[in-house]
Order: C-alpha cells, then sequence, then structure tokens
C-alpha cells in the first residue's frame, strides 16, 4: 500500500501556541506522520466550553503509511507529549490534533469518525483547509 494524504487540524491556546504547533508538526513527522504543507496559522476564538484564551489553529497535509487508528494514536501521543491534559471537555490545551479527512475513507467508531463531524461548521478548519488543499 502507497502513502494516504491526511489531513489534521491544530490548534493551541496554552503557553507559546505556535511553539506548540511547530513542535507538533515536528513530532508527528518523527511518528511517521511526515507533513507536506502546514497553512497560515490563524488566531481564533474559543469554540465552546469555559471562558478561555484566544486559539492558534492550523490544517497540517501530511502522507503517512499508518492506518487511521494509528495516526490517531500518534496525535495523541504528541499531545501527551506536550502536555496535554485531558479534563474540562472543551478546556484550554497546550495542542490539539484532530483527523480531519484521510484519503477518501469514511469511519464512524466510538473512537475515531472521519471525516471529522464538526469541520464544516468550523471556519478556523475550513479556510486553513482549503489552502493547504490548493483551492
Amino acid at each position: 500500500m502507497g502513502l494516504a494524504t491526511v489531513y489534521l487540524g491544530l490548534g493551541s491556546n496554552l503557553g507559546d501556541r505556535a511553539g506548540n504547533i511547530r513542535d507538533a508538526v515536528k513530532l508527528l513527522g518523527a511518528a511517521g506522520v511526515s507533513p507536506v504543507r502546514l497553512s497560515t496559522i490563524i488566531e481564533t476564538d474559543p469554540v465552546g466550553g469555559p471562558p478561555q484564551g484566544l486559539f492558534l489553529n492550523a490544517v497540517l497535509k501530511a502522507e503517512t503509511a499508518l492506518c487511521p487508528m494509528d495516526v490517531l494514536k500518534a496525535g495523541q501521543a504528541v499531545e501527551a507529549k506536550l502536555g496535554r491534559v485531558r479534563g474540562l471537555k472543551d478546556g484550554p490545551r497546550t495542542i490539539d490534533i484532530d483527523i480531519l479527512l484521510y484519503d477518501e475513507i469514511a469511519m464512524d467508531t466510538p473512537q475515531l469518525v472521519i471525516p471529522h463531524p464538526r469541520m464544516r461548521e468550523r471556519p478556523f478548519v475550513m479556510g486553513p483547509l482549503r489552502e493547504v488543499m490548493g483551492g
């Protein structure tokens, strides 16, 4: 099997937000999710959750030989390495990594839904996604 193209949403609103996104891209690359193109990083208001600081968001286009569940595990490992604590739903976080698209695959499991179910409602995802898709 060749490489799959995967699009990941990246967000951070704690600490060195831009640094967290850059570090996540590097760590994903080391985990087998090879960066192809990172969108412009944009500052956005938080959606849902408690009152919290502004986010920086970006979309990463990457290539991988990993299956979707292994990309999910790699993303969660990177989140943990960068200090993400899963507590409050939609709370502040050092880094959030969401799988938006994985080739033409559609899947719906308790652990992972592709395409990401709320991405079309989120301009902070769709703008950067269009940018890295070349449209």
